[in-house]
């Protein structure tokens, strides 16, 4: 990306000049403070303010507005120190190129930079890739980044988005780490959190308020106006900055449902579009997380071939298959518990649970099994229950076996949570740590938030302010290592083998409609998938008793019991002559 077509900032403007630039349409006038020194800045068109001057790697600066408050850049690559104090100039890093890999092969690992290893930084985590890789994981996917308030959270409640925070490592850290996994073969996406601003270091209330839409507010602060063309350049050019300068493979775009834009186009078809001509002849790879049910944002050209997003989580899937295996029915899980085995038949057939029933949902169909992402857990779903459980800890282990055969043969793409692949027992819960009234808010908020839940009812919930909460968090290196945590990676390595072997070479020819749900019904669940020359086939059975099941053809490729057994799933392969 060339470094003038970014709109917001500080960039390079020739030998020793740098551009700084910051729409502040509520300022009639704007200073920039730079090595001691007050310099009125230029007024621009449209509310932007502009000066080009003298300056040097690492000098620090800020916009001092006319009150005398000085503020940081909201479009920081770096800062002195937290989000409150000055920014540092930075000068564009240019990544190492790599091809890519095929979506078709994905197999996405999610994990937190800060509890992934003990150390919790970009540096520690490269050790680990070699063993994801030798497991058959080709994706690994990284919380976001971006810096907030204080030293600890999920990273959801960012405030500075082109800022990576300091407290997982330098950006050349950051740099390193996506090398050694292109090194690994694994490609790389980063969440990205474009729906709201965290409560801790947002200063853009107090100098550009149309960047808010007054009459919205989402479920974490105020909603963003994208109708603004300044704001819609600062997302924008936020994605084209990770993919560009740091070498990420794509981005998974957090809570997109949030992001209510009646511009046309909207903004979401207008980032994939910039994105994929900016960059074309690269692989790159946006998911999306949307409770809508929606298709519009992952249809697919003639020939197959991804037009603007390239895949969607599928919270349907995981909502059905963990009401399944738990027999829970509130929260996410009051929606399915209704007949939960047909919920996620139909998902694994057709994509989506629901279609439009209820006024949820479009017709999914039509969508080719790899614009689905499923998963049986995330960080989502562990971190907000109340005690952080996995799902080793709610269901018995052949329930959860058979899941697991069911999540990563079928045709869709598979998400594993960190810890999975082992068995991890740790839990994974909400955390945060900003200093001051706010962390005295956040305990309040998640102990109303718990009050509504029976089965939540009179538990010990972990202090979400509590250094000790994170910690416990943190991935067990000893239960990794152990002939139990072992045996879970063999199995693990020995389906996605398969996988590798029956699914993905004939993923990439398998368009909408492959899948046909058989029966979902006293425990059986039978789906068949048409992938191109063959036919995949399920058979599960996951009640307590033995079953008769529907009849397959072909070569059977996996099976976790004898096929009818309880709680067990048998996948085979009908190749067509």
């Amino acid at each position: 990306m060339d470094d003038q077509s970014y709109s917001w900032g500080c960039i390079p403007a020739g030998p020793g000049q740098w551009r700084f630039r910051l729409w502040a349409p509520g300022c009639e006038r704007l200073t920039l403070r730079l090595g001691g020194h007050d310099l009125p800045m230029v007024a621009e068109e449209g509310g932007w303010f502009a000066l080009t001057t003298e300056a040097a790697e690492g000098d620090a600066y800020a916009f001092v507005l006319p009150d005398g408050t000085a503020v940081p850049d909201p479009a920081a690559r770096r800062q002195e120190g937290d989000v409150h104090g000055p920014s540092l100039v930075t000068a564009p890093r240019t990544a190492e190129a790599w091809p890519g890999r095929l979506w078709e092969e994905a197999v996405i690992y999610e994990l937190h930079i800060g509890t992934f290893t003990e150390a919790g930084t970009y540096r520690a985590a490269i050790d680990e890739l070699p063993r994801l890789a030798g497991l058959g994981i080709t994706v690994i996917e990284i919380l976001p980044l971006a810096q907030f308030g204080g030293d600890r959270g999920w990273g959801y409640d960012g405030v500075l988005p082109y800022c990576p925070h300091p407290t997982y490592g330098s950006p050349d850290d950051l740099s390193a780490l996506i090398d050694a996994a292109h090194d690994a073969g694994l490609m790389v996406l980063l969440d990205v959190v474009y729906n709201h601003f965290g409560p801790d270091g947002n200063y853009l209330h107090a100098y550009a308020e149309p960047f808010f839409d007054a009459a919205r507010t989402t479920p974490w602060g105020a909603g963003i106006d994208y109708t603004e063309s300044p704001v819609r350049r600062f997302f924008i050019e936020n994605a084209l900055y990770w993919l560009t300068e740091f070498g990420f493979d794509g981005l998974r775009l957090d809570a997109v449902d949030q992001i209510k834009d009646s511009s046309d186009p909207e903004l979401l078809l207008e980032l994939a579009s910039e994105v994929r001509s900016t960059l074309k002849g690269r692989m790159i790879v946006l998911t999306t997380e949307d409770n809508r049910n929606v298709t519009h944002l992952h249809e697919r050209e003639t020939d197959g071939s991804v037009l603007r997003h390239t895949g969607e989580w599928n919270d349907d899937f995981h909502n059905a298959a963990h009401a399944l295996a738990t027999g829970e029915a509130e929260g996410y899980y009051a929606d399915f518990a209704d007949d939960p085995l047909r919920h996620l038949g139909r998902a694994l057939a057709e994509g989506f649970s629901f279609q439009g029933e209820g006024g949820r949902g479009k017709r999914s169909t039509h969508l080719p099994p790899t614009a689905f992402v499923d998963f049986l857990q995330n960080h989502d779903q562990t971190g907000n229950r109340a005690l952080g459980e996995r799902l080793i800890s709610l269901t018995d282990a052949a329930t959860l076996e058979a899941l697991t055969a069911i999540l990563l043969l079928s045709p869709h793409i598979p998400l594993l949570f960190m810890g999975e692949e082992y068995g991890e027992t740790r839990p994974f819960t909400f955390f945060a740590h900003f200093g001051g009234e706010l962390d005295e808010a956040v305990r309040s908020g998640r102990a109303e938030e718990f009050a509504a839940f029976a089965s939540f009812s009179g538990a010990d919930i972990p202090d979400p302010i509590a250094e000790s909460t994170f910690r416990a968090c943190k991935l067990d290196p000893e239960r990794r290592d152990s002939a139990e945590g072992r045996a879970h990676q063999a199995r693990l390595k020995t389906l996605l083998e398969l996988r590798a072997r029956h699914v993905v070479p004939r993923l990439a020819e398998t368009a909408g409609g492959a899948g046909h749900l058989i029966k979902a019904e006293d425990g059986i669940l039978a789906v068949d998938w048409r992938l191109g020359g063959a036919t995949l086939q399920l058979r599960a059975n996951l009640s307590d008793e033995p079953r008769d099941l529907p009849r397959t053809t072909g070569e059977e490729i996996h099976r976790t019991a004898p096929p009818g057994a309880p709680k067990s799933a048998v996948h085979w392969i009908n190749v067509s002559l």
